[in-house]
C-alpha cells in the first residue's frame, strides 16, 4: 500500500502560495511570491533528493502545479536531475477542466471522485506518492484522511497574506515529528506522519 507525502514549502505563518516565484500564483492578488528561494541551500537539496529518490517515480498534482510545472521543467537542459525525476515520474493530476491526452509525459486525469480515486490509488501501488504544491488537492485530501505525511520547510518568514497549508477550517489531525534538520538559512524541515483525524490534545 503507498502513502501519500506532501512536501511544501511554508512560512511561519502557515502560507505555501507561490514559493518559487514572483508569478508563480498571483491569484487573490497575492503579490509576494518568490519567497522561497533565498531559503534553498546544499542541506535543503540534499534531504528532498533523498525524498525523491524514495517515491519510486509516483507524483499528484492538482492542476494549477501541473501545468506551472509542466511550464517549466520538460524545458530545463542544465541537467538538473530533478528534470529527468519529474518527467518519467507518473503523475496522476486532479481536474476537472483538463481533458485527456494531457500534455505532460506519463500523465493520467483524476477527473471525478477524486477521493475515491486517490484511495484506490493508495491501494493499487508501492511506495510513496508524492505532493508537491496543490493546496487545493490537498485539502480534499485532509477532509478524507488520506493523507500520511507532510514533508514540510518552514521558513523564517511572515508574509502576512497568502493561502495557507491549513487554513480555517481544514480537517484536524493529529501529527507525530519522526524526522528533522535545519539548513544553513535556517529553514526548518519537518517529517511528520499523521496519526489519523484528531481533535485538538488534551
Amino acid at each position: 500500500m503507498a502513502k501519500i507525502v506532501v512536501t511544501n514549502h511554508m512560512t511561519l505563518d502557515g502560507v505555501m502560495q507561490a514559493p518559487a516565484g514572483a508569478d508563480e500564483d498571483p491569484r487573490d492578488g497575492f503579490d509576494r511570491g518568490g519567497w522561497g528561494a533565498a531559503g534553498s541551500d546544499e542541506v535543503m537539496a540534499k534531504f528532498l533528493g533523498v525524498g525523491t529518490s524514495q517515491s519510486r517515480g509516483t507524483m499528484l498534482f492538482g492542476r494549477v502545479t501541473y501545468e506551472h510545472f509542466f511550464d517549466f521543467w520538460p524545458k530545463q537542459t542544465d541537467g538538473n536531475p530533478f528534470t529527468d525525476v519529474l518527467n518519467r515520474a507518473q503523475k496522476y493530476v486532479a481536474s476537472t477542466t483538463l481533458e485527456e491526452p494531457l500534455p505532460w509525459e506519463n500523465s493520467t486525469l483524476i477527473a471525478d471522485d477524486v477521493p475515491g480515486r486517490v484511495a484506490a490509488l493508495k491501494d493499487e501501488l508501492d511506495g510513496n506518492i508524492v505532493m508537491l504544491g496543490s493546496g487545493v488537492l490537498i485539502q480534499t485530501l485532509m477532509q478524507h484522511d488520506l493523507i500520511d505525511e507532510y514533508v514540510l520547510m518552514i521558513h523564517p518568514l511572515v508574509l502576512g497574506k497568502g493561502a495557507r497549508l491549513f487554513p480555517d477550517g481544514c480537517a484536524p489531525a493529529d501529527l507525530e515529528l519522526t524526522e528533522s534538520v535545519t539548513t544553513t538559512t535556517g529553514v526548518v524541515i519537518g517529517r511528520y506522519e499523521t496519526r489519523g483525524s484528531s481533535t485538538a490534545r488534551t
